[in-house]
């Protein structure tokens, strides 16, 4: 008797979960999904808009490729400061896991007025560049794809060396001194036996950045160009002008974008990570 009590209980302990996922996930997606095909008729004329006009076809491509650029570009730079963190001492860790967290206390509205503030005309790039005598009139480096990387880089970067922080202090670093003492040099020792074990979080970090990345829409507004427009921003005008069945049906194609993605990166996972591969 005590067994299926004990049962009930632990499925009892989910009850939260499940209702507080039904309040914030499937209930909206329900009522999004409603609008895009019921407004104001039951039809998918806003997915045939949608995928019929270059337009909309060309943003949401750029979106894509923003968002892999940008995930991309935090890996590359993310995962050698995690790295660098786990190779410290214990004891200097937590401060600098305190300095790599400090700018998500910000808000990403606050840091990217920051970055207009560094990159405008009168910014301090330009102001350093001009009294260095590099240049004789101001850069347009404000309202340009490179601010929109930069700036998106910045807000994102201290997630993906959580992430890879987070992996990486799982390796137990007896596998690394097993494979220095069998003969391997340190290269070899983390190419063959770190990198592999650390790849998980890589993988998810670059996932979640990539995520993240295909609904910004304020660091695009403010720093970005006319060619810089991504579908967060077009979900964002649509709404503005009370279109709301074709909002909603743009934010759907970016979640199923964004669930196709999730069910690739399993499927990369299961097969290059979890494989048995020979020795």
């Amino acid at each position: 008797m005590q067994a299926p009590a004990m049962r009930f209980a632990h499925r009892l302990t989910l009850l939260p979960a499940i209702v507080l996922a039904l309040a914030m996930f499937a209930v909206p997606v329900a009522f999004v999904s409603a609008e895009a095909v019921l407004t104001p008729d039951f039809s998918l004329a806003h997915f045939e808009r949608f995928f019929s006009r270059a337009a909309y076809l060309s943003v949401y491509r750029n979106t894509l490729f923003v968002s892999a650029a940008v995930a991309t570009i935090c890996l590359a730079v993310g995962y050698p400061m995690a790295l660098f963190v786990v190779s410290q001492p214990a004891r200097r860790r937590p401060l600098l896991l305190f300095l790599v967290l400090v700018p998500l206390w910000m808000s990403i509205l606050v840091r990217t007025y920051a970055w207009m503030v560094v990159l405008g005309r009168e910014g301090i790039v330009n102001g350093a560049l001009q009294w260095l005598g590099f240049t004789d009139q101001p850069l347009t480096l404000m309202f340009t794809t490179g601010a929109v990387y930069v700036a998106m880089v910045q807000i994102l970067l201290p997630i993906m060396v959580v992430t890879c922080y987070s992996a990486m202090t799982e390796i137990d670093p007896g596998l690394v001194r097993a494979a220095r003492v069998c003969g391997a040099s340190p290269f070899a020792a983390f190419r063959k036996v770190f990198l592999p074990l650390s790849l998980e979080g890589a993988v998810t970090g670059w996932s979640v950045i990539f995520i993240l990345s295909m609904g910004f829409f304020i660091v695009p507004a403010l720093v970005g160009g006319r060619r810089d427009v991504l579908l967060g921003n077009m979900i964002v005008n649509q709404v503005g002008q009370a279109n709301w069945g074709f909002a909603a049906a743009m934010a759907i194609v970016l979640l199923v974008s964004t669930v196709l993605l999730l069910a690739l990166v399993r499927l990369v996972l299961g097969r290059f990570l979890y494989s048995p591969r020979e020795m």
